[in-house]
């Protein structure tokens, strides 16, 4: 690929990006979502959240860890107790994070 057929690609997707991200934005008010479309958008954060973390707290080389042996589904735990009881989310970030370093202080 020459110099400027990837300069064109760059351009024609950066176009193609902007276009889609600001459809909204471009038609305002035009049209309308249906109401249970717009209740199911606002899971779609939660979930690509749970889609990234899943795979990173559940597995590791390829395979299953178990719970007892996986620090950081122990320490995920405890930070969503933590955040339960409390709602605070920079603590829950905090506590989290202290208690997967406090374990791999302390087992590994």
């Amino acid at each position: 690929m020459s110099d400027l057929e990837f300069g064109i690609l760059i351009a024609l997707l950066t176009l193609a990006t902007v276009f889609t991200r600001s459809l909204f934005f471009l038609l305002g008010g035009a049209f309308k979502l249906a109401p249970w479309l717009e209740h199911a958008l606002r899971y779609a954060p939660a979930a690509a959240l749970a889609a990234i973390l899943a795979p990173d707290l559940l597995v590791s080389g390829g395979s299953l860890v178990l719970p007892w042996t996986n620090l950081k589904l122990m320490a995920a735990i405890a930070a969503a107790i933590f955040f339960l009881a409390t709602r605070h989310l920079l603590g829950t970030i905090i506590v989290g994070m202290a208690i997967f370093t406090g374990l791999r202080l302390l087992l590994v």
